[in-house]
């Protein structure tokens, strides 16, 4: 199928990057599933080589993810963590990059704790103010790292004006879009450089998958990431290049759904009685409601609350019986976790009470179960806590 400017983004999820298989005319596009390929001749292939170079698989997910997020090429890699540490390899000794404050604790463990031993520097900022990023970029500030919405306290951050601020420097916006999802929100569009995926999330929806992609707009970026994806290696599988191009089809639908419950969800617990806070954009006492309505199409699956002690996270946590108690997120199965002692844990306590990450904090990425089944899970399970 021909797509067009004027196709549409269900339409591109679905089609974008496949071609029905030109030998059997499959519809889905086939897992190559090989290590190398055969020349016909010395010196003569026909496009492949050696399969960590290339491979049509993930070729086709890496040309569907690039067009789902209207960027000019894709590169998918292992993981999420090792699609961001391909980002990095674009700086060198010296250079410093400004990373939202309350990023992602791998992400934060991969910063703080490997690339500082090669003479990078950090800082961390509240990028949701625009002023403090402008105030941390010095003159060898080479990268704007943005989460927005923010895992786990969902904070929202202008990309417009972000990129702005970083493109008056001279400086790269790097957005990690996984908690959005490119059916929620494209950043290049607002003029990030750069967007970022753990593919394992909402792109696969299905959590049998493990993996990461880059989506880069500049001609020397993609340059640049294509020879290291070469030389590092650290490529996507074909089995699991094709888990994910399943994932996308069905992306568009299945958060329409995610963002039906979530706002369900956030509602029900912002008027429980037990319930501190509870952060979500989709609620007007969100402090960038307004924001994430212009920015975002639907406010997602991700949330979290306060229960206002670690007992009462406890509680909650032990006595769920439909929501799976495990880390991740994105899947069609809703999942509640604790981030203080899980996907946060490698981040300091000090850090981790400066960004909101509470003992008493529960997040939950909202699935797509019947919201009355997930709201009677939720009554029971706070109906234990003290």
């Amino acid at each position: 199928m021909k797509l067009t400017s004027r196709t549409r983004f269900s339409t591109i999820c679905i089609h974008a990057g496949q071609e029905p298989d030109p030998t059997t005319g499959a519809i889905i596009t086939p897992i190559y599933q090989t290590s190398t390929y055969v020349q016909p001749e010395l010196g003569h292939h026909k496009g492949y080589e050696y399969a960590r170079t290339q491979n049509p698989t993930r070729a086709a997910l890496e040309a569907n993810v690039a067009a789902i997020e209207g960027g000019r090429a894709g590169f998918a890699f292992a993981s999420g963590m090792a699609a961001i540490g391909a980002i990095t390899t674009m700086l060198k000794s010296g250079d410093h990059v400004v990373v939202t404050d309350n990023t992602y604790g791998g992400t934060f463990r991969l910063f703080d704790k490997v690339l500082l031993r090669y003479g990078l520097a950090f800082s961390y900022v509240d990028t949701s103010d625009l002023g403090a990023i402008e105030r941390a970029i010095t003159p060898q500030t080479r990268l704007l790292f943005v989460e927005t919405p923010t895992n786990p306290v969902m904070s929202i951050t202008d990309l417009a004006g972000a990129a702005a601020v970083a493109h008056a420097h001279d400086v790269r916006l790097a957005v990690d879009n996984t908690f959005a999802s490119p059916s929620l929100q494209r950043p290049i569009a607002f003029g990030a450089d750069l967007v970022v995926h753990s593919t394992t999330k909402y792109l696969n929806g299905h959590s049998d998958s493990i993996g990461g992609i880059v989506i880069a707009e500049r001609e020397d970026d993609i340059e640049w990431l294509k020879f290291v994806q070469n030389s590092a290696g650290a490529i996507l599988s074909p089995f699991d290049s094709w888990l994910v191009l399943r994932g996308t089809k069905t992306m568009a639908v299945r958060m329409q759904a995610h963002n039906r419950n979530g706002q369900r969800i956030a509602e029900y617990l912002a008027r429980h009685p037990k319930v501190r806070k509870v952060y979500y954009p989709g609620l007007s006492d969100h402090p960038q409601h307004e924001l994430a309505a212009r920015q975002m199409q639907g406010f997602g699956g991700m949330l979290a609350f306060d229960m206002g002690s670690l007992d009462g996270a406890r509680a909650v946590l032990n006595t769920v019986r439909l929501m799976a108690l495990a880390e991740s997120l994105g899947g069609v199965e809703t999942l509640i976790s604790h981030p203080a002692t899980m996907t946060h844990a490698s981040v300091p306590p000090e850090r981790r009470a400066a960004i909101g990450i509470t003992d008493g904090l529960v997040r939950i990425s909202v699935g797509i179960e019947d919201i009355d089944d997930l709201l009677e899970d939720l009554e029971q399970a706070l109906a234990a806590a003290g």
